[in-house]
């Protein structure tokens, strides 16, 4: 799965579940490299996440 795709759901639902969590961590370990703008997105999650636009859900 595509980095983007994860995000995009995340962002779209404003939400992080713990399926979310997984399917990030393993896209994340399945690359070699991220990019300039994989690496923006990542912290444009941890921003979102840290100021409560997106909640952290089981």
């Amino acid at each position: 799965m595509q980095l983007e795709t994860v995000l995009d759901h995340i962002f779209a639902i404003r939400r992080i579940t713990r399926q979310d969590q997984r399917l990030l961590m393993s896209t994340l370990l399945s690359k070699e490299d991220l990019n300039e703008q994989e690496k923006s997105q990542i912290s444009r999650v941890f921003n979102a996440l840290q100021s409560g636009l997106i909640k952290v859900v089981d």
